[in-house]
């Protein structure tokens, strides 16, 4: 398998893009007319700041005051929350291109992963050009890869231990963040595969640089909390952190994406596939929103609430959205494209559960 070369899915080039292009330009249209730029401005940046001084807060709090465990596991669940918001907000933003118009700035804003554990270089790789390109095809997209512990696609091989996956589900998400950030990155790294697809050559900086984050992440959130609070607390406490973080980071990506309402596709190695629609409406079909109404969830979750805009339009910046979504529900409409959007957080859940549920059922 390994000598067969990786051949990407093709969409429905003979087509042309005829919806793609004209929301393009509605959308280009209402960036004019409104004088805005697509990229962060003041309201993104001030939440920055809140976000990064709140994580800075509770991590000095541990390491300055270094309270017994009953007061410092709040502070612990407090930089679970930051590291997950901080993720979905700046970072995520940041890697896009998103954050500013300044690439300095969306550098900076995509290195917070680098300094929370993870690697922005697997990142890039992994999320921007492979989910946000094959969103939903087995075999390609790694997002709805979880081993053999979770079967996320109907063309995924069933398991007898799937048929009990709705139910333990969850526990798995709580550990997403642990297992990136000691294992996941590092096979990456040593592959150079994410998944099928092939990770661009890094050159000696992002090597260097690469290990040297690592190395700072392991000082910050291993060996000086270690030190200062005692082996058991550090763990007890890291551990909460890293599956607070693991939980809602996996809640969010997967309910856009792994619900009954989305659709799926696949991917044979070495083959050349080519899907039935342009690539904007298959991104439609994959994708699904979730209680868009909620401004806490909006502000929280940077905007993912409105994965199907941030899926078409990745190099906007999340503060946008809610404004995209009417132009894209009108197009949608007018193209006959189906668009899905749940009400609420709960409803979204409860599609991802049922989803679940019956890809464990089946044979």
């Amino acid at each position: 398998m390994a000598n067969i070369s990786f051949r990407a899915p093709r969409f429905a080039p003979k087509a042309g893009q005829p919806f793609y292009q004209e929301l393009t330009k509605r959308v280009n249209a209402y960036f004019a007319q409104n004088n805005l730029s697509p990229k962060g401005n003041v309201r993104l940046y001030v939440k920055t700041g809140v976000l990064i001084g709140g994580f800075l807060a509770a991590y000095l709090g541990l390491i300055i005051a270094a309270p017994a465990f009953k007061i410092a596991w709040m502070l612990w669940l407090a930089l679970g929350l930051l590291t997950a918001a901080i993720g979905f907000n700046i970072m995520h933003d940041g890697a896009h291109g998103s954050f500013s118009k300044h690439n300095w700035l969306n550098e900076m804003a995509g290195h917070t992963v680098n300094f929370l554990g993870a690697s922005i270089l697997m990142w890039k790789t992994k999320h921007n050009t492979v989910h946000h390109t094959f969103t939903n095809i087995e075999g390609v997209d790694d997002d709805i890869d979880a081993g053999n512990l979770l079967r996320m696609a109907p063309s995924q091989e069933h398991l007898p231990i799937h048929r009990f996956q709705h139910l333990y589900f969850s526990a798995l998400y709580a550990l997403l963040y642990i297992y990136w950030v000691v294992f996941t990155d590092y096979k990456k790294y040593f592959t150079g595969m994410v998944g099928n697809v092939p990770i661009p050559k890094l050159t000696a900086f992002q090597h260097v640089s690469f290990w040297g984050w690592k190395a700072l992440h392991l000082g910050l959130f291993v060996g000086l909390p270690m030190w200062k609070l005692g082996f058991l607390p550090w763990l007890g406490g890291f551990l909460l952190m890293g599956m607070v973080a693991g939980l809602v980071l996996s809640l969010v990506f997967q309910l856009a994406h792994v619900v009954t309402e989305a659709s799926f596709s696949q991917y044979t190695h070495g083959e050349q596939m080519e899907t039935e629609d342009e690539w904007a409406i298959h991104q439609i079909k994959t994708t699904a929103n979730f209680a868009t109404k909620s401004t806490f969830l909006t502000w929280f979750l940077g905007g993912l609430n409105f994965q199907v805009e941030h899926h078409l339009f990745p190099r906007i910046s999340h503060i946008h959205y809610p404004n995209l979504a009417k132009i894209v529900k009108e197009t949608c409409a007018e193209f006959d494209v189906t668009y899905t959007e749940f009400k609420t957080f709960a409803s979204a859940l409860k599609s991802h559960v049922q989803h679940l549920r019956h890809m464990g059922q089946l044979a």
